[in-house]
C-alpha cells in the first residue's frame, strides 16, 4: 500500500485537492493518501521546505512525496521526480527541490509539461509516473536526467564566530517564531560559551528551555522544536505580535523569488562571549 504525501499552496476551498486525490485513486485504489498541509506559502519557498522537512523524517521511507508549490510564478514548463530516501519526491522546478532534496546531482529526472499547462493535467502525468514507478520501473526509465535545475539562493550566513543572525521562516498559529538555525549548527558556533539571543533591542534571552512549561506565564523563552530548529515563543503570549516580528509573506515583498534575500525576512541576533 504506497504511501502519497500532498503538500500544496492551493488551500481548501474548491475541488482541486479532492481531485487530485481522486486521480491518484484511480491510478491505484491502494494508495494510502497523507495531507501534509494545503495552506503553503506560494512566496516563501524557504517556509515551504521548512514544513516538508519536518514532516517527512515521520513517513516511510519508501513515500511518495508530491509537492504543488508557486507553480504559475511562471509558465510551467517542467516537473522534477528525484529519489528521496526509498521512495520518490516531485515537485516543480523553480528552486524548491535543492531546498529539500539535499544532492540535486543524482537520480533525477525531468517531466515536461505539454500544451496543457492545467494543474491536473499536471498531476494527472505525476499520478501515472508514481504509479508506474510503484510498479517497480526505474526513474531512469521514465524521463529524461534534469539538468539545470533551478536554485534558491539560501538565506545569507554570519562568517563571525562571535555572531549570528537568525531569519525567521514560519510564525505558528500561536504566534511562536521559528528561525533557520537548528540545534547543531547552534552548538557548533556556540561551542559551550555563553549566549544571548537579541528580540529588540533591551530584549534577550540567554537560555535554551525544556519546553513552555519551563518558563512561568507571560515570560519569552526558546527552545529547539520538534523539527529541531530554534523557536522563540511566549508561555500562553502571543510572540510575534507583541514584539512586533513578522515573517516574509507577512511583509508582502513583490521581489521575484530567485532575489528573496536577508532584507526581507526578520532577523533574530544571538551573540556569543568567551
Amino acid at each position: 500500500m504506497p504511501v502519497i504525501t500532498i503538500a500544496s499552496d492551493i488551500g481548501q476551498n474548491d475541488f482541486l485537492v479532492a481531485a487530485i486525490k481522486g486521480q491518484l485513486l484511480t491510478c491505484n485504489p491502494a494508495n494510502n493518501i497523507v495531507d501534509i498541509t494545503h495552506q503553503l506559502s506560494s512566496k516563501n519557498l524557504i517556509q515551504a521546505a521548512y514544513i516538508c522537512n519536518s514532516a517527512y523524517p515521520y513517513f516511510p521511507p519508501t513515500s511518495y512525496h508530491l509537492v504543488v508549490v508557486n507553480l504559475y510564478h511562471q509558465t510551467p514548463q517542467r516537473f522534477l521526480i528525484a529519489k528521496y530516501n526509498d521512495g520518490y519526491i516531485a515537485c516543480p522546478d523553480n528552486g524548491i527541490l535543492p531546498l529539500i532534496v539535499s544532492d540535486t546531482n543524482n537520480d533525477i529526472i525531468e517531466m515536461p509539461i505539454g500544451n496543457d499547462k492545467t494543474l491536473l493535467s499536471i498531476t494527472q502525468s505525476i499520478a501515472m509516473i508514481f504509479t508506474r514507478l510503484s510498479e517497480g520501473e526505474s526513474l531512469s526509465s521514465l524521463g529524461n536526467k534534469a539538468t539545470d535545475i533551478q536554485q534558491l539562493n539560501p538565506l545569507p550566513e554570519s562568517n563571525n564566530p562571535n555572531k549570528l543572525e537568525a531569519h525567521i521562516i514560519f510564525i505558528d498559529k500561536y504566534e511562536n517564531v521559528v528561525v533557520n538555525l537548528t540545534r547543531k549548527a547552534f552548538e557548533e558556533r556556540r561551542k559551550g560559551r555563553p549566549f544571548q539571543i537579541i528580540i529588540k533591542r533591551n530584549d534577550i534571552i540567554d537560555t535554551i528551555s525544556e519546553s513552555y512549561a519551563s518558563v512561568s506565564e507571560g515570560e519569552k523563552m526558546a527552545w529547539f522544536n520538534s523539527a529541531g530548529y530554534l523557536e522563540i515563543g511566549m508561555n500562553k503570549g502571543n510572540m510575534a505580535s507583541l514584539f512586533g516580528l513578522k515573517s516574509f509573506k507577512e511583509m508582502e515583498s513583490n521581489l521575484a523569488i530567485s532575489n528573496a534575500d536577508k532584507s526581507f525576512y526578520h532577523t533574530i541576533r544571538i551573540n556569543f562571549f568567551d
